[in-house]
C-alpha cells in the first residue's frame, strides 16, 4: 500500500506536570491549570485559578497495567520530542502545527497579570520543541483578557520565532469578543509579524458556577456536545470577517483546526447572503464580499470527515488541511495511514496533495518540504 505523507494543521503538546512548578513562583505556579485524576480513571479535576472543573474522562482513554493499575492510554511519543519524530514517521505525518493541552484552560484565569505569567511560561517551554526539530510549528498561547498583554506577547514570541499564535475561539472570560475595536491592535500585531491565527475548537472560557463537563445533557448529550464544539470557531471566523478585520489586514492568516471543513462555503454563502439582502444594516461595509476573506484569508483543518474533500474538490475552497490530532484519543494514531487511504484513494493526486501538503506549506513555508508519497 502506498505510504500517503501529509502534514497535521492539528497536534498537541502535553505539557509536563513540573511546568509551572519550574518556572514560577510557588504562590503563581499553585494558581496554573492543573490536572488530578481520580484513582479510578473515570474522572479528572482541573484546578483553575481557585476554580475546580470537574468532568468525566473518556474511558477507552485508561488501560490496565501489569500490576492491574489504570493508567492513561498515549502515544509513546507524547511526552518526548524525540519519540515523537519516530511516531509521525512511521504514521506518515510530517510536520505539524502543536497545540498546548493544559495550556487551553488559560482562558479561564481572570487575572491578567496572571494570565500573562502563565501564558510565557507555557511558550518558554514549547518554544523547545521548535527548535529541536522545524517539523514542529509551535502555536505560542496568546493571553487574552485584555489587547495590551496580547500584542506584547505576540511580539514577545515573534522574536522567539513562534510561527502561529494560538487564541481560544472566545477570549477569556471578562474580556470583549472578536468584533470588537479593542482587538485592532492584536490583528495588527498578527499581520506585523506574520504570525498566524491558530484558532482550536472547544476552547471557549469558562466558569466553575456553569462548567458540567458539556454543554448539554441528557439524552444524546455525548454527540451533541462533541458538535456543539465546531460552532466556536465558525463563529470566531464570522465575527473576523464581518468586523472588517481581513479588509484592515489583508495579509492576516486564519487557521481553524479540529472543526472539520464543509461549513466553509455554507459560511462563505450564508455572509454573502447577509451582506446583500440586509445591506442597510451591515456595519462595517466591506471593500469585498466576505465570502472572498473566507476563501482567501481563512484555512481548516479536519481529521475523518469525508465530506470535507469535498469543501475543496467540488466547492471550491482551496485552503482545506489534514490533521491528526496528535496524541490526543479522537486523533488517527495507530490508524493514519488507513483514514489518509479512506479519505484520498479516490481523489486526484494534485487535489490530494493540496489537502496533505499544500494548503499547510502556503501557511507555513518555513518547514522543509514533505516528502512524496512512497509506493
Amino acid at each position: 500500500m502506498t505510504k500517503i505523507w501529509a502534514n497535521s494543521g492539528d497536534s498537541h503538546l502535553v505539557e509536563p506536570a513540573d511546568l509551572f512548578t519550574t518556572a514560577l513562583p510557588p504562590e503563581v505556579a499553585a494558581r496554573m491549570p492543573r490536572s488530578v485524576k481520580d484513582d479510578d480513571g473515570k474522572h479528572e479535576t482541573l484546578y483553575v485559578d481557585g476554580q475546580a472543573f470537574r468532568r468525566r474522562m473518556p474511558r477507552a482513554a485508561m488501560l490496565t497495567d501489569s500490576e492491574g493499575k489504570t493508567v492513561e492510554q498515549r502515544a509513546p511519543g507524547a511526552n518526548d520530542m524525540s519519540l515523537r519524530l519516530i511516531d509521525l514517521d512511521q504514521e506518515g505525518i510530517w510536520a505539524e502545527l502543536v497545540y498546548p493541552s493544559i495550556g487551553i484552560w488559560m482562558s479561564s484565569i481572570q487575572d491578567p497579570d496572571l494570565l500573562a505569567a502563565g501564558c510565557r511560561a507555557v511558550n518558554d517551554w514549547a518554544i523547545g520543541y521548535q527548535r529541536f526539530n522545524d517539523r514542529y510549528v509551535c502555536a505560542a498561547t496568546i493571553p487574552l483578557l485584555n489587547a495590551e498583554h496580547a500584542v506584547a506577547e505576540v511580539h514577545r514570541v515573534a522574536a522567539m520565532d513562534f510561527k502561529a499564535g494560538y487564541l481560544s475561539v472566545t477570549p477569556c472570560l471578562g474580556a470583549p469578543d472578536w468584533n470588537d475595536d479593542v482587538w485592532k491592535p492584536l490583528w495588527a500585531a498578527l499581520e506585523e509579524t506574520g504570525i498566524v491565527v491558530a484558532f482550536h475548537v472547544g476552547t471557549e472560557a469558562h466558569d466553575a458556577a456553569s462548567f458540567h463537563g458539556g454543554y448539554f445533557r441528557g439524552p444524546g448529550g455525548a454527540l451533541i456536545n462533541y458538535v456543539e464544539t465546531t460552532y466556536g470557531g465558525q463563529r470566531a471566523v464570522t465575527k473576523m470577517i464581518a468586523a472588517g478585520v481581513f479588509d484592515r489586514h489583508p495579509d492576516l492568516k486564519v487557521i481553524v483546526s479540529e472543526g472539520g471543513a464543509t461549513w466553509g462555503p455554507f459560511i462563505a454563502d450564508r455572509l454573502d447572503e447577509g451582506y446583500r439582502q440586509h445591506a442597510s444594516a451591515v456595519r462595517p461595509p466591506l471593500r469585498r464580499l466576505p465570502s472572498e476573506y473566507l476563501y482567501e484569508n481563512v484555512y481548516a483543518s479536519f481529521q475523518h470527515d469525508s465530506s470535507a474533500v469535498k469543501a475543496m474538490t467540488a466547492m471550491g475552497w482551496k485552503n482545506v488541511c489534514w490533521g491528526s490530532d496528535y496524541p490526543h484519543l479522537e486523533g488517527t494514531f495507530g490508524h493514519t495511514q488507513k483514514t489518509l487511504h479512506e479519505l484520498f484513494d479516490d481523489v486526484a493526486p494534485a487535489d490530494r496533495r493540496r489537502i496533505t501538503v499544500g494548503a499547510f506549506s502556503e501557511l507555513f513555508p518555513h518547514v522543509p518540504p514533505a516528502p512524496a508519497d512512497e509506493d
